[in-house]
């Protein structure tokens, strides 16, 4: 490749040619043109270079060791190399996944950028714990992921997908049929998990446009069912499932493998941006029953609430009451963006979709 003119051999090139009144050209206006192509040939190279680093750099995946992450490194292990970074311990893993047992917040975290050729990291270590300390809660989900940021910057890591969730934007009243990316998140009112939730997916969104050398993604599942532990799949592994009287919301749904393969998808280069995630179409939250065979018991609202309050307090329930809004309001998305520019298709209809949370199995599909 011939290298670009400098600035003396752009002025020699216009005396040749430009100072004629018929083509009217200038020295300025040339040698903007010059510097644009060699601008645009340094952005080119670089994303080449990125593209590489993308490709053949080791996947660094937080909350390893968390039912889908699990799921995630049993697929992406057998394409690439795969680092685990999670404060539990990872039994029976693969014997080529590396895994660290190491909090995020803590500096030796920091040594798995510094020491290896580091092609993306995904974060799944979001802690999901209404019982848990709101501070603790806060140190990790928001101080911790700062860290990662820190660490994805200064060492020019060029890949980052987030995996958020649908519910930032909150089920309400007056919400749109589906909602698009750019809708505002207003599920931060809701408890405490959803406010670090939103606060995340908003920290994620600055990084995106302070530093675009990275790739950055954001994922915004609907409800994930399987084997995961969230609140969707207890809910309907209940024998007899409350609802709520007058209230028949449509839900929508994801099986966890279509989440798993939405990741996969983001890890591609020249992939960046927001993406809501969605899998069958949406149906009535008492159709979902009844497929499930479950028996339901329907509620007033301000008596379920009220009940519900109690038997938190006494540690006999596992939802906190705000959940109630998940099965009294809507919070459906549109998801067509992620099928048109990261080719995302799911492949699990309503009945496989729901009939995994039953299942108990873990070991993901390719």
């Amino acid at each position: 490749m011939s290298e670009p003119l400098d600035d003396d051999d752009s002025r020699d090139e216009l005396d040749e040619y430009g100072d004629t009144d018929e083509y009217g050209d200038t020295d300025e206006a040339l040698s903007d043109d010059l510097r644009r192509g060699r601008v645009r040939r340094e952005e080119d190279r670089e994303g080449a270079s990125r593209d590489d680093r993308i490709d053949s750099g080791a996947v660094v995946v937080t909350g390893i060791c968390g039912r889908l992450g699990r799921r995630l490194a049993r697929v992406l292990h057998r394409e690439r190399q795969v680092v685990g970074l999670d404060r539990r311990p990872f039994p029976q893993k693969p014997k080529d996944i590396e895994h660290h047992t190491i909090d995020i917040r803590r500096k030796k975290a920091q040594d798995i950028f510094r020491n290896q050729n580091i092609g993306a990291l995904v974060h799944l270590g979001v802690m999901h714990n209404p019982r848990g300390n709101s501070e603790e809660h806060h140190s990790w989900n928001l101080a911790g992921f700062q860290k990662l940021l820190e660490y994805v910057q200064r060492h020019r890591v060029p890949k980052l997908v987030v995996l958020s969730s649908a519910n930032v934007y909150g089920p309400r009243p007056d919400n749109a049929q589906f909602l698009r990316e750019d809708a505002p998140l207003l599920g931060a009112g809701a408890f405490s998990d959803i406010r670090d939730l939103v606060e995340l997916d908003m920290l994620t969104q600055s990084f995106f446009w302070k530093h675009a050398r990275t790739e950055t993604v954001i994922l915004r599942p609907t409800h994930i069912l399987g084997s995961v532990r969230n609140a969707p799949s207890n809910y309907l592994r209940l024998n007899t499932v409350p609802t709520l009287a007058g209230f028949d919301p449509m839900i929508q749904t994801v099986h966890e493998d279509d989440v798993v393969r939405a990741i996969r998808l983001a890890l591609q280069p020249g992939v960046r941006g927001i993406y809501n995630i969605a899998g069958p179409a949406p149906v009535p939250l008492s159709k979902m029953l009844r497929k499930l065979g479950r028996a339901q018991a329907a509620f007033p609202h301000s008596l379920a609430k009220m009940a519900l309050d109690r038997m938190w307090k006494m540690h006999v329930s596992s939802f906190p009451a705000p959940e109630l809004d998940f099965i009294r309001y809507v919070c459906m998305v549109d998801d067509s963006r992620a099928r048109s520019a990261m080719g995302y298709e799911h492949q699990h209809d309503l009945d496989s979709t729901l009939h995994a949370i039953d299942a108990g199995r873990w070991v993901g599909s390719t």
